[in-house]
């Protein structure tokens, strides 16, 4: 404003937008839950700051410690469902190790609220035994810690032990519900769109055979009367002693251009441009907050045959759902093309993939009623590391 009000000419700032990876990690960051979790961090840095400050290197390996946890808690709770299960077990079992580590070297302080912010991380994706030996594991080494290396009465040692050992069972046990609730979401997900590839066929179905029935109509009922007063006029115009022989041959001559008309619009009925799966993707994207999906669907890319349209938007849906569900991925891309004598249809995900590929039953299932129609299904690993599946199918067949 200043440099205006002196004339000079300030040059207008051109803001980029974020990129939807950069707006999905911060709000990843900066989640409440996110929030929660780094106030109790906040919490515990300042009870174990001032803890060890007789000791300045042992002050030092303090806070180096709660920094680590600190660091390992956001690259595990923002890109932890990209790493495979060990790598994540790996990262949660350090949390807990390190939070133990502090309990040591800071005693009567609160660090074993760190075990509460890292049972949840494990419960994430352990389940079973697995994940009950592990905080078993933990509180055990709480206990040794507390019991052994605390000073203070044996009442109250074993009242803060069982507290904080019952936060991490609430906190474990929330993740277990919240991952029980999301995997029912997942599973309403997946039959909301099998109802809507479901009801777009039969739409499409509903659609060509009631276009085919109003055709055959119109052309068996109105057809074939036109045609019975075509040929009766003709008669009466060849009938010397019809009085008005002109008006006679211009009926004659209206009833056939109707005909004419007629049997043009039966054509146009019958002879219809195609399926339009471009809605019906639409609407089986619709469901699925996450990952985000980019459609690339070209209007020339249609299907004529409703077997075709099945195979195509089952193919979809299959590829949605996994990514969705096992993929974890952030962004998947589908295009539907036409490519010659055939369509392409191609998905593509940024998710984590499996090494090497193993195939469901329901990708298995997609490739068998691609070939049975003289299609293919190419499942291999894309650039953006995740999934590819690459489906074409004739148009003859499409």
């Amino acid at each position: 404003m200043w440099l205006q009000a002196c004339g000079a000419r300030v040059p207008a700032l051109k803001l980029r937008p974020m990129s939807p990876s950069f707006r999905q990690l911060l709000l990843e960051l900066f989640s409440p839950l996110s929030l929660a979790a780094y106030a109790a961090w906040l919490a515990v840095w300042l009870s174990v700051t001032g803890a060890a400050a007789v000791d300045p290197l042992l002050d030092a390996l303090v806070q180096a410690g709660a920094l680590a946890f600190l660091a390992l808690f956001v690259i595990t709770s923002v890109w932890g469902d990209r790493f495979s299960l060990r790598v994540f077990a790996a990262f949660a079992l350090s949390l807990a190790g390190l939070g133990l580590l502090l309990c040591a070297l800071a005693p009567q302080s609160a660090a074993p609220i760190l075990l509460v912010l890292a049972a949840p991380m494990l419960a994430a994706r352990l389940n079973g035994v697995p994940l009950w030996v592990a905080l078993a594991t933990i509180n055990l080494g709480l206990a040794a810690i507390m019991f052994g290396l605390w000073p203070g009465q044996l009442r109250w040692l074993l009242v803060s032990w069982t507290a904080y050992a019952s936060f991490q069972l609430f906190a474990t046990l929330v993740m277990q519900s919240s991952k029980r609730a999301e995997a029912m979401s997942e599973q309403l997900r997946a039959v909301n769109a099998d109802l809507i590839a479901t009801r777009s066929l039969l739409e499409a179905s509903a659609r060509d055979a009631e276009r085919l029935r109003l055709s055959r109509e119109l052309h068996d009922v109105a057809g074939h009367a036109l045609t019975a007063l075509k040929l009766n006029l003709g008669v009466m115009a060849r009938d010397s002693r019809q009085p008005d022989a002109e008006r006679v041959a211009l009926c004659a001559g209206l009833a056939d251009d109707l005909l004419q008309n007629l049997r043009g619009v039966v054509r146009q009925m019958r002879a219809h441009e195609g399926i339009d799966l471009g809605s019906a993707i639409e609407q089986l994207a619709a469901p699925f907050p996450k990952p985000s999906i980019h459609l690339d669907i070209a209007s020339d890319a249609r299907v004529f045959a409703i077997e075709g349209a099945e195979a195509l938007l089952r193919t979809v849906q299959e590829g949605l759902t996994n990514s969705a569900r096992h993929a974890m991925a952030s962004h998947l891309w589908l295009s539907l093309h036409r490519d010659g004598e055939q369509l392409r249809l191609q998905i593509r995900d940024d998710g984590r993939g499996a090494q090497p590929l193993r195939l469901g039953s329901g990708l298995r299932g997609m490739r068998e009623r691609l070939l049975e129609l003289g299609g293919e299904l190419q499942i291999d690993h894309g650039e953006e590391g995740g999934v590819r599946l690459l489906a074409t199918l004739p148009i003859g067949n499409a």
